[in-house]
């Protein structure tokens, strides 16, 4: 099993959206090595939500992946605000995985507080210049975050 952190908006998609939904599509990435990072997930890798770009951005809770890479639909969708016409049916560009709802952690864990364990130095998520919007875990960065969580 591997692990990753994907980060996503509250305002846009938050862990109690997926939480009410079940399961449901991750698309609308638009970074191409962030879309390698969803390729190369396998179903049953867990992954933790981080809510970013808000007041106090945290990994809030672990959803697993429960259907490998396709094709992300929304490139497709003319009125998606993550369509792109250089990607066809026959040649997509975009790349989209499901993921099921597994658990809110019992404390958030905010950045500020990743950013302060050492055990943490090396999570891309902390990296200078890092943006991507999915990014792999080592197990020992997963466990350090559960910790962290009070899980």
């Amino acid at each position: 099993m591997a692990y990753w952190l994907m980060k996503s908006e509250p305002s846009v998609y938050s862990i109690e959206d997926l939480e009410r939904a079940g399961t449901d599509a991750w698309d609308g990435v638009r970074n191409y090595q962030a879309r390698n990072y969803l390729r190369a997930m396998r179903r049953g890798d867990r992954a933790f939500f981080y809510h970013s770009n808000c007041p106090e951005p945290a990994v809030t809770g672990i959803m697993e992946i429960v259907r490998e890479a396709y094709p992300d639909p929304t490139a497709l969708d003319p009125a998606s605000p993550y369509h792109d016409p250089r990607s066809t049916p026959d040649r997509p560009r975009w790349s989209a995985v499901d993921v099921r709802f597994v658990e809110r952690l019992p404390h958030p864990v905010p950045l500020a507080a990743i950013k302060a364990d050492p055990a943490l130095a090396e999570l891309p998520l902390v990296r200078r210049g890092n943006r991507l919007s999915v990014m792999p875990v080592t197990a020992a960065q997963w466990r350090r975050i559960l910790e962290l969580a009070g899980a």
